[in-house]
C-alpha cells in the first residue's frame, strides 16, 4: 500500500466462532493483525471476480509435475503453448529425480484460455500433477 493512499477504519460485527476462527487463520497464517488477513481475503476475492467475469487479461502460473519418460510428452507440453491465443511469459523446469519434471508455466491471457490450456496440460498421459493459481493486477 502506498504512502499515499488513505486507510479508513471501520468495525465489523462478527459471531464469536467466526471471530475465533478469523484469529486461528491470522496465529496459523503468520499474519501480523486481523485487518491483513481481512486484506487479502478481499484480494483473494477481487482477482476471483476479475477471472469470473473474464473480460480483462489475467495471470496464471500453471505448475505441472510429469514424468519425462513418457514418449513424446514433454513435444505435445510445448505444441499446447504455442497453440494458444495466450502468452507464455517464462517457464521453469526442474529435474525432481530420475522420473519426474517439475515446470511452472507462467501465462497471460484471457481466463477461458489460460483455463482452456491448464486443463488441456493437465489431462495429457504423463502428467502426474497439475494446478493453476489465478493472478490478477489489484489496483487497491
Amino acid at each position: 500500500m502506498s504512502s499515499a493512499e488513505e486507510t479508513i477504519r471501520f468495525s465489523v460485527s462478527l459471531p464469536r466462532p467466526l471471530l475465533d476462527e478469523l484469529d486461528q487463520r491470522v496465529v496459523k497464517k503468520g499474519y501480523a493483525s486481523r485487518s491483513e488477513l481481512v486484506r487479502d481475503l478481499i484480494r483473494e476475492r477481487i482477482v476471483e471476480d476479475t477471472w469470473e467475469r473474464g473480460d480483462e487479461e489475467v495471470a496464471g502460473v500453471l505448475t505441472i509435475v510429469y514424468d519425462h519418460h513418457q514418449r513424446e510428452l514433454t513435444q505435445h507440453i510445448l505444441a499446447a503453448q504455442h497453440r494458444q491465443y495466450i502468452h507464455v511469459v517464462a517457464t521453469t523446469h526442474v529435474h525432481m529425480d530420475h522420473h519426474n519434471c517439475l515446470e511452472t508455466i507462467i501465462i497471460r491471457g484471457k481466463p477461458h484460455d489460460i483455463e482452456q490450456l491448464s486443463q488441456e496440460i493437465g489431462g495429457m498421459r504423463g502428467v502426474r500433477f497439475a494446478e493453476l493459481t489465478r493472478a490478477s493486477r489489484i489496483e487497491h
